[in-house]
């Protein structure tokens, strides 16, 4: 299997993060994009510096490329400026390209966007890419499985994109009756 994540500029990329490192652990080939504003949330909300495989103004690189073939994009977090550039089809940068390539070529494509409260145009656009055939999956948080820190909530949302992938997992605690 082979996944690529990118990282915007949306609050949350511990999340994005978190999925790398799950996914690698998991022995999954992983690429990772970051944009620009990406890499500075990251490093103000984490600390955390991380070098993506490619540089997001990389258009000549075969990720770019619908010849090239992959299993899935997350996109986490996604912003809604990301989001509105993959549900508009405007492919300004390698991320944007690779989700437009992903709608085409029938790829899974996972958006994880975080944004609260939405206002109209955003919940178009969440429409506009599920029609597409991309999946919405939220930053929201669950309430159920009695977070206790950061970490679990962190852990649940990964749990859940690894779920969206068929990986299976055991980062959060499923429902019971």
């Amino acid at each position: 299997m082979k996944v690529v994540v990118a990282i915007t500029g949306a609050s949350g990329s511990i999340v994005g993060v978190k999925l790398i490192e799950e996914l690698k652990k998991k022995k999954i080939e992983t690429t990772t994009l970051i944009s620009k504003v990406g890499i500075k949330t990251l490093e103000e909300e984490t600390k955390i510096k991380l070098k993506p495989d490619y540089e997001e103004d990389d258009f000549f690189t075969p990720l770019g490329s619908s010849s090239q073939k992959i299993d899935a994009l997350v996109i986490c977090p996604c912003s809604m400026k990301t989001l509105s550039a993959v549900a508009n089809g405007y492919s300004d940068n390698l991320i944007t390209r690779l989700a437009d390539i992903c709608l085409r070529m029938k790829t899974k494509l996972i958006l994880c966007v975080r944004e609260t409260p939405y206002n109209l145009i955003h919940i178009e656009n969440m429409r506009k890419v599920t029609l597409a055939g991309g999946m919405i999956m939220p930053l929201n948080v669950a309430y159920y499985f009695k977070p206790k820190s950061v970490e679990d909530i962190t852990n649940f949302f990964v749990g859940k994109i690894l779920d969206l992938l068929g990986i299976e997992n055991n980062l959060f605690k499923r429902w019971k009756e």
